[in-house]
């Protein structure tokens, strides 16, 4: 266990941003934090960097008894701010002397991190001339510069085109095998490529919490796309382990059944009719269905 987050709250005159949330971070995961605009991800990951002081709860890191716990974090927050006039090489220079990265280890450990976020034939040009997808990956540098035990990411690709997400997913990917990763997104198809954990906040509050696996496991309906040449209507009445009929048209439809057992029956149900079968497919549903539904309880 790296990080356990008790019963965490932050109120801001009369609005509750953060309702009492509680969950663990297991050291050497990537997690991904969801919610719709307004769920309270930004004050959570901001609670968790240190930079906003929790109203009430507790953040406890294993084994380390400081109360500052700080330089265990690495943070990049959504909308990075520079100093355009600066070098990138000038900005991780500052940024290590105010982590307090061991001046004999600086040197090497920019050089790191520029050829970590492949920034290094620009490491002595002005920051004000960057690309957002470069500003983005000097921010990841200076996020990493103290090699933190966790690395704490606020929307890290939302303002990005799309060569520049993918290159940051790329390094995020990179870096799973080095330290715990907390990112929150609300492109779920990042999160559902990177990471191994799920939080889903709304409101708040804490939705749901737990691997990947679990949540599409709990939510997971079999959804059977059919496209017969005679009409459908007739062919399903009365099949009662039907839940769900979306029509595309009268010879084609998706349906979600109650038993996934119940699949072969129901291609034996047709046949047995004598209907002509054009297409049969079994559909997965993916981390935005799952999402929805949560969102929905």
């Amino acid at each position: 266990m790296l990080v356990s987050i008790n019963d965490l709250s932050k109120t801001y005159k009369e609005h509750q941003a953060v309702k009492s949330i509680s969950f663990q971070i297991e050291r050497g995961r990537c997690i991904a934090l969801l919610g719709p605009n307004g769920a309270g991800k930004t004050t959570t990951l901001q609670m968790l960097a240190g930079l906003v002081t929790p109203t009430s709860g507790a953040i406890e890191f294993t084994k380390y008894e400081k109360k500052d716990y700080r330089p265990l974090i690495g943070f990049l927050p959504q909308h990075p701010s520079f100093f355009n006039w600066m070098t990138a090489k000038e900005f991780l220079q500052f940024a290590g002397e105010l982590s307090n990265v061991p001046k004999k280890q600086l040197d090497d450990r920019i050089e790191e991190s520029l050829a970590f976020v492949r920034l290094v034939d620009v490491r002595n040009k002005k920051i004000g001339g960057f690309s957002g997808g470069m500003k983005q990956r000097l921010g990841l540098a200076q996020a990493l510069l103290h090699e933190p035990e966790l690395l704490i990411l606020d929307e890290p690709v939302s303002a990005l085109d799309p060569t520049g997400r993918r290159d940051v997913l790329e390094l995020i990917e990179r870096l799973k095998s080095k330290m715990t990763i907390l990112f929150s997104t609300h492109i779920l198809h990042d999160a559902e490529q990177v990471c191994e954990e799920i939080l889903m906040l709304k409101d708040g509050e804490l939705k749901w919490n737990g691997p990947l696996q679990a949540l599409r496991k709990e939510f997971d309906q079999l959804a059977i796309k059919l496209q017969t040449v005679e009409p459908l209507g007739s062919l399903l009445e009365e099949l009662d382990y039907i839940e769900d009929i979306q029509y595309n048209d009268i010879t084609t439809a998706t349906l979600t059944l109650s038993d996934m057992s119940k699949s072969k029956v129901l291609l034996q149900e047709i046949v047995r009719q004598n209907a002509t079968v054009v297409h049969y497919e079994m559909l997965q549903e993916s981390l935005e269905d799952a999402y929805m539904k949560v969102m929905e309880r």
